[in-house]
């Protein structure tokens, strides 16, 4: 265990642009994190290595938020995202742009208003409760866990209470879960090779597997919507109705029954996936850093007094955000967010070809030496005051940035502070491989090998 004004968590090592193609080619499972070179996290923009259709990284958070802004629409999300995302969730609000963009965003902010998320709060609980009850029997039985399983299945079940008012447990919710992890293992966003070679808007086929998951995710989804439209209707009060029942403020209109599959789709990828992703890393972090561990669990006890979480009391937990926000910094579940130009064009000083592909990587840019002191470091006092002031405008962009910053990203601040601490209050998480932890870009920031974990009871 290593104490946090020294600890630093693993991450690939920077090599040169060469070594690190050589690297990721070696290693063969495609995580584009490797093949960032040392460069990448100095640079306020650059190429990044060859390509046929130019890679440029933007560091500068100036010339980030005019890339997310893209107030004259040139700068869409990159046909590499869509291409790998589109079979699940088609053109819905992770993957648009412009107009379609702002009807589905206007229609969908309303199901995460603060109103909605404290009606959701007591399905969070409930979910919490419930698996809180399944690991301490694993913890009795001194099983060893893989704690990317845990994150996963639990933030599923909080995602399928708080939309679609179902438990994981429930064979229709048990289902999509499993086809998400077969989707999440097997969709190719690029083959490295490919993204060198390969023009703009070139094809990104699937593999069979991930479109028939695709398919069978879709049509489960479309089974638990149709519940919420039925004859008993009227007894839902959840995400999935407040949709269902958004209207387009100009034309009237709902969303259609695709539409409704393609955005509550995204719901449950980025609201589970995402979530899932960071929380593996803070216990991971947690469990190599007692004394954050010890602050973490002192700031809970002092707050609740022993009591339950309510939700006001997960909004008091400064120290536990803190340290979600640090583990969002070092390890962003979006480790890219690619945008691609339409037309020639000049970002600040640097020109930038048609078809060229932008990339914003919260990864490069949270670690980044010119905004962040000792960037590697695992350090949640960043995030209190009077430090959290120093922060750069611009430089932590876990959720995105301008328009487009992640429409869950509230849901995500309460959830992860509630699982933080009940999770915390009672269990130590003593993981059986930490030396061999690595982390690669999939889908989202994941190590590249599961953690395993044993849960030890923890004597309050």
């Amino acid at each position: 265990m290593a104490a946090v004004e020294t600890y630093i968590p693993p991450r690939p090592s920077r090599l040169p642009p060469v070594l690190a193609l050589l690297r990721t080619v070696w290693h063969g499972d495609g995580d584009l994190l490797s093949l960032l070179p040392g460069a990448a996290f100095s640079m306020a923009a650059g190429e990044l290595g060859y390509s046929r259709r130019s890679i440029k990284l933007f560091n500068d958070p100036e010339l980030v938020r005019q890339i997310l802004l893209d107030p004259e629409g040139i700068f869409p999300k990159s046909d590499l995202m869509v291409g790998a995302l589109e079979p699940l969730i088609g053109d819905s609000i992770f993957v648009s742009d412009g107009a379609k963009w702002r009807r589905q965003r206007a229609m969908i902010d309303p199901a995460f208003s603060k109103m909605r998320l404290t009606h959701a709060f007591g399905a969070m609980v409930g979910a919490v409760d419930d698996y809180v009850a399944r690991l301490k029997e694993s913890a009795a039985r001194d099983e060893v866990l893989s704690l990317d399983r845990i994150m996963s299945e639990l933030t599923a079940d909080i995602i399928c209470r708080t939309v679609f008012s179902t438990s994981l447990d429930t064979g229709i919710s048990r289902d999509v879960f499993d086809d998400f992890a077969v989707f999440e293992r097997g969709v190719a966003q690029v083959k490295i090779w490919r993204l060198i070679t390969d023009p703009a808007w070139a094809d990104i086929p699937q593999s069979e597997e991930v479109l028939a998951a695709c398919k069978r995710i879709r049509h489960h989804l479309g089974s638990l919507i149709d519940t919420h439209m039925g004859p008993d209707a009227e007894k839902y009060d959840d995400i999935a109705s407040a949709v269902i029942s958004a209207r387009d403020s100009e034309t009237g209109e709902p969303f259609t029954r695709d539409e409704l599959i393609d955005q509550l789709g995204v719901f449950f990828l980025a609201g589970h996936e995402t979530t899932a992703s960071a929380l593996t890393w803070a216990f991971y972090l947690l469990a190599m850093c007692p004394d954050v561990l010890r602050r973490l669990r002192a700031e809970v006890d002092e707050t609740t007094d022993g009591d339950a979480l309510t939700f006001e009391a997960t909004r008091a937990l400064g120290y536990t955000r803190a340290v979600f926000r640090e583990t969002l910094r070092l390890y962003p579940p979006i480790t890219f967010l690619p945008r691609v130009a339409m037309q020639g064009t000049r970002i600040g000083k640097y020109k930038v070809r048609k078809g060229a592909l932008l990339m914003i990587s919260p990864w490069t840019l949270q670690r980044h030496g010119d905004y962040w002191p000792d960037p590697d470091r695992f350090d949640p006092d960043r995030f209190l005051p009077p430090r959290e002031q120093e922060v750069v405008q611009g430089a932590y962009i876990p959720f995105g940035a301008g328009p487009h910053t992640c429409v869950g990203a509230g849901f995500a601040a309460v959830e992860s502070a509630l699982i933080l601490a009940r999770l915390t209050r009672e269990f130590d998480f003593l993981p059986e491989n930490a030396d061999a932890v690595r982390p690669v870009a999939r889908l989202t920031t994941r190590p590249a090998e599961q953690i395993y974990v044993q849960l030890k009871s923890h004597g309050r």
